[in-house]
Parts: structure tokens; sequence; C-alpha cells
């Protein structure tokens, strides 16, 4: 029977795969770097993203300064055009972060905002093209840290208009430039993300005709370009470590093979994962997963000098990462990354170690080599990282580690037990280190949570349970944040009453769109009923909203409200998502990368991953090397959302989740999809965290 079984299975996938040669044959040419919609996110306050040129990891970003502007200083619908800025952090809250060197080309002695002719305007990943009503138009082409904007002027007076001391939300600090026949060189200081911290970038601002500059107000100045030669071209490059190191990067390059670099770049990142269905939901994939990997940045120079957090010079043989925006992201878009990037994902934990050794603060540092939101749960991320494999030098940094968990802070509900999620992790790593008696101490501490919850969270009749920052919780409520103990599901399950109770409040919190995807106190909810008797409620979930449309009533700035969200959250266009629903660099769009591949973290710090039905076909992971993964539904109809069973390389499997281990190793994964829960699948090998797991 089970010879049967596995027989017509892989029946079913030989179909699929001879009735998707047509479809693949008219998507033939068309690479993920082509596809992806850069402008997604980029309208009101969905996403807080930018069409910015930038290249993959790197701290050069290009983009247009528009009034009004978002927190990426860009907004789609806006038309009144005040420059070119050199660097953002993409999705954050607080107004945004970077905004560095202004730069705004002009005509005759005009040096207003002017329009931008919105039908010209062009962006993909690396590049970017727009025209202005006064007949200026630009190119602009980015790859790692080196851009070139390439303007075309009507023949008449011209010149550029730069600010040193511009930044997104005034964050400027200080800046210093020294002028040249033809280049600006310098480095301006500004203050980071909620205006924590303070990072230095250089740079190096190169004309292609020879100018006159003219002083203009504080730290500002004028280029002017002489002749009447319509092309001139602005090469920028900048660096974390000094002038001369942004100089060196000055390409040599044309804009055109400066474009064709930089879509290889995003090309081999993007084509880790192949998906293969609904056309239109493959523009989507890839705009998220072109979201997911914008941080962090590589700050280190090709000959290995970075700059550290404490503002010292330093020498390493492998890249060095900053950019770290290490809080809601951990849950989903590190996690992605240590599994489409192990190439890179070592060189990103050592990195986020080293934090530990050159002075870490939750926020940010007065020495950040590039700008930075913040750094809590840091703890946790190690143990992922380690759990998966990467090495983490522990006890290197062990009294740093003990350092940061005894100052967390437990003074309101909702940081008792994100403070107690760090403190597990800690006595994890304590006890991976042999410090059993450490690593109980710290783990008795963590278990503190449940004296927290049943004070503040177990009670859900009192008035205040469904409004937003009630007793002090940040932007969520007590039904969302109750949920936020992934660490000991088991225990969370006893303090609600037992498991019926458990499934009882879920489907409660559910049934009455308590839920809340605008924010990311409770992303992992629709994934806890994997942790109980019926997993096929986690699976429903998990498409329902990825792919349907949803009722949402809570966002930022009120609680239950009258004005509710009905739509599809993810969607291919600038205004997607709910309303105030930053991407928190690349939280949520890694949410739906996850969800549509089939896999998603069943508790960072563990690695393992909960299964429901992916919104593809195909989907195939690829590493260097050419080892794949491959996740199929023979039998995928959109809409189709249960598993009726699963087989991962031709046995049969009764659990709904696989380890990080099974999926790097490489194979194939079939998931046979139902209309109906399967209620006997995923029941008799779960898996559930336990805060004695060791």
């Amino acid at each position: 029977m089970k010879k049967t079984f596995i027989a017509f299975s892989f029946l079913l996938l030989s179909a699929t795969v001879f009735n998707l040669s047509a479809q693949t044959k008219k998507q033939a040419g068309k690479t993920p770097a082509d596809v992806v919609n850069v402008f997604v996110g980029s309208s009101g306050d969905h996403g807080q993203m930018s069409p910015a040129a930038s290249a993959p990891f790197s701290m050069l970003s290009i983009g247009p300064q528009t009034y009004p502007n978002l927190h990426m200083g860009y907004e789609y619908k806006a038309k009144v055009f005040l420059g070119f800025t050199h660097n953002r952090f993409e999705g954050v809250g607080c107004q945004g972060s970077g905004g560095n060197i202004l730069i705004k080309p002009f005509l005759g002695d005009d040096v207003k905002a002017c329009v931008l002719n919105k039908a010209t305007e062009s962006a993909g990943p690396g590049y970017y093209n727009v025209s202005f009503d006064n007949g200026i138009g630009v190119k602009i082409a980015v790859d790692k840290n080196s851009g070139i904007e390439d303007y075309t002027f009507p023949q008449e007076k011209k010149g550029f208009y730069i600010d040193l001391s511009h930044t997104l939300a005034n964050r400027f600090v200080a800046e210093e430039h020294t002028l040249g026949k033809d280049e600006i060189v310098g480095w301006i200081d500004s203050r980071t993300t909620c205006n924590v911290g303070t990072y230095r970038v250089y740079y190096c601002i190169k004309f292609s005709r020879p100018v006159t500059f003219v002083p203009g107000g504080e730290h500002q100045l004028t280029a002017l370009i002489a002749g009447k030669l319509q092309q001139v071209q602005v090469n920028v490059a900048v660096s974390s470590v000094d002038v001369p190191h942004a100089k060196a990067s000055v390409t040599n390059q044309s804009p055109e093979q400066l474009k064709a670099l930089s879509r290889t770049a995003w090309n081999s990142v993007l084509s880790r994962i192949k998906v293969t269905g609904n056309p239109e939901r493959e523009k989507l994939f890839y705009s998220m997963l072109y979201r997911t990997v914008q941080s962090p940045y590589i700050v280190s120079e090709p000959d290995g000098t970075y700059r550290a957090t404490d503002g010292t010079l330093q020498k390493t043989t492998d890249s060095v990462y900053n950019g770290w925006a290490i809080w809601d992201n951990y849950r989903t878009q590190l996690p992605l990354l240590s599994i489409l990037y192990p190439d890179r994902y070592k060189a990103i934990s050592t990195s986020i170690a080293n934090l530990y050794r050159f002075g870490k603060k939750d926020y940010a540092t007065k020495h950040e080599p590039s700008n930075t939101v913040r750094t809590e749960h840091a703890i946790v991320v190690l143990l992922d990282a380690y759990r998966k494999g990467y090495p983490v030098d522990f006890a290197a940094i062990a009294d740093s580690l003990k350092a940061d968990v005894d100052k967390l802070d437990f003074s309101h509900p909702d940081k008792a037990l994100e403070s107690s999620y760090d403190t597990w992790a800690f006595s994890q790593i304590l006890s991976i280190m042999g410090k059993t008696e450490l690593s109980d101490r710290y783990k008795q501490k963590a278990l503190g949570y449940r004296d927290y919850w049943i004070r503040d969270f177990k009670d859900l009749t009192k008035n205040d349970v469904d409004r937003v920052s009630a007793r002090g919780l940040y932007q969520g409520t007590i039904w969302q944040y109750r949920w936020f103990v992934p660490f000991d599901i088991k225990g969370l399950t006893e303090l609600t009453g037992g498991e019926n109770e458990y499934i009882g409040q879920l489907d409660r919190f559910f049934d009455n769109d308590y839920y809340n995807h605008a924010n990311e106190p409770d992303i992992q909810v629709p994934y806890m009923y994997n942790a109980s008797s019926q997993p096929w409620k986690s699976q429903a979930m998990v498409h329902k909203y990825a792919a349907d449309t949803v009722v949402q009533y809570y966002f930022n700035d009120n609680s239950r409200g009258i004005d509710p969200f009905i739509d599809v959250i993810y969607q291919n266009k600038p205004d997607t998502y709910v309303r105030t629903m930053d991407d928190d660099a690349g939280a949520m769009s890694a949410w739906f990368v996850f969800a549509a591949t089939g896999i998603s973290p069943a508790c960072v710090g563990w690695p393992v991953y909960y299964l429901n039905v992916p919104l593809f076909k195909q989907v195939t992971f690829t590493w260097p090397g050419g080892k794949t993964f491959n996740i199929s539904v023979p039998n995928y109809v959109e809409g189709r959302k249960y598993i009726q069973s699963v087989i991962l390389n031709d046995k049969k499997l009764n659990r709904n989740w696989l380890t990080h281990q099974e999926i790097m190793q490489g194979g194939t994964l079939i998931i046979i999809a139902a209309d109906k829960p399967n209620k006997q699948f995923g029941v008799t090998d779960q898996w559930i965290s336990d805060i004695e797991m060791k």
C-alpha cells in the first residue's frame, strides 16, 4: 500500500511538471530580478520602502527624495522632487534612517524643487531612471558601494545643488569635506534610527566634467558645470572605513555595465529560491524576497579592513556585516538568511557575536559603521545560529552576554515576556558551554515568565485586553502579546488551562479578529495550532494571512476601531500591506516568503520548521555547489490549503515539521494537498517547545 501511494504521488508530480512546461516557456528569458517590483510598499504608511537603486547587502542606496516624503524619503504618489540621497534603511519606523548626501540637478539659476515626470519613472534591482518637467533626465545604477548617476541636460546653464547635512528626520551631527578639481570627498556623522547612536559614512563624489564649486548655506554648495555638453556623469562611492577606500571604490564602468553587474548580483541572490506557479504571485514572491535581503550591510572593504562599533580599525579575512535591525526580523528575516545564504550567514552570525566584543548596546553605539536600528534578541539569534551549525565562540563573549541579560527590562508585561525569551536563550547557551549550575539559575529566571503571564495575561475578562498599548504595552494588546512564549509552548498550554482551553482561546483570538498582522507582536500565532491536536488550523491560518482576504482592526495608532482593513495583505502594489505596517527590515516580507515556500520557524533558537501547503506548485532551494531541496505540491489547486500527506526523500512523513539539517542536506519534499483537513496528519509526532528541552 505504501509503495502504491508513493508511485501515485510521483505520477501526479510528473503530470504537474509536464503541464507547467508551456508556462515555463512563456516565462523564458525572465529572471528573478526582471520581475521584482521595487515600488512595493512605497506609498502611504504601507511598508516604508523605496525604489532606490541598491546592490545586495550594500550600504549605498540611491533614491529620490520627494515632498511629501515617507520614512524612506519617497512617496510613490508625490511628484515634487527635492534631490537624490545615497543611503537608507528600508522598512523601519522612527521616520526612517539615512538620507545622506542630497544631490539635486538644476538648470539656470533655479535650484528650487522640480517635478518628477512619473510616466518616465522606472526602476528595478540596482537601477532607477526618471526625467523631470525641466527636461533633465537621469539613469542611476549601483553595484556594491559604487554608483553612477548619468544626467542628461538641455543645452543651457546647469549644475548640482549638494546638501551634505541632509538626513531623514533631521539627524545630522557633523561633516567635513574637501573640494578638488572635479570631486568632493569627506565624511558625515548622523544619528541612527530613533536618534540613538551615531554612524559615519565616508564618501567620494566625482564629476565627469570640470566643475566650479560655489559655497551656499552651511554644509551646502553648488557645483556648476562648464560648457554646453548635455551629458554629465556623477560617480558616488561610500565606505565605512575612510576616504581613501571610498575613492578606491569609484567605478570605471559605464552606467550600463554597472547596471548589468548589479542585475547579475541580484539574480545570484534571488535565484536561491525558484518558485513555479501563478505568474503574478511569482512577481510578488520575488518582490518580497528582494525586500528581505536589503540588510544587513557589508561594512568591510575588499582588503579586510573594517571599523568596529568601538570606532577602532580592524582586519579580517571574511566579510563583516552591520546595519542591524535585530528586533522582529530576528523571527523571520534572519532565519531565512540562515537557510538561503549559508555562505554569508557564517560571517553574519560572527558579526553579531562581535557586537559583544566591541560594546554592544540595545540600539546603537557612538561609532556605528553604518546606519543601524537596534540589536535586541541578538542572544536568541546566536543560539539559533549555533544550533544550525554555524560556529559561535560563546566563551569569548560569555561575560558580555551575561551583562546583557542581567540588564534586561521586565518592567512592563510585554517586556517581561520578551526578556524571558532572551534569558531562556542565555540559559541554553550556558548549558552548551557546560555551565550547568549557572544555566539552571537563568532557566529559573526565565520560568518567571509564568508569574507575569498569570498576573497580566491570563484574565481575558478585563475591559482593556483588546486595547493597543494598555498597561504600557508597546504597539500591541494583551490578546496579542499573551502568546509570546515561543520557548515554552508546553508551559503556556498548561497556563491557559490545558490543551482544550489553549485551542479554544486561539479560536476566539482568530474568530474575533484580534490578530494583528500590521505589527509583529503576534506574527507567530498562526503557527501555534501546530503545537496542539488540531494542526490543520495552522495550515488554514497561514494560507489566510498570506493569500486570502482578511479583516484587520488593529493599527499602531488605535485600538479596535470602526474602520477595519478588509483585503489581501500581500499585494504587488505600492500601497500593499495594512496601514501602519512597516516591513521592519524584511521581517514581514520574510514572513510571506516562508509561508509561500511551505516552511516557517517553529521557535527561533531551535532548528525546527513547521510545514504548510506552499503557495506554488514547485519550490526549489539551490545552494552553491548545486545542492537542492525541492518542495512540490503535485495536486496543487489555488486555495487548497490543507496537508493530506507528506513524503520526504521517498519516505512517508507523519509529522508536520522538518529540521534545519533535513532541509540543508538537500532532497525532495512532496506535499499532497487537500480541500478538507486531514485530522490525523501531524498529531502523533509533534514538535512542541518546552523550557526543559536541551
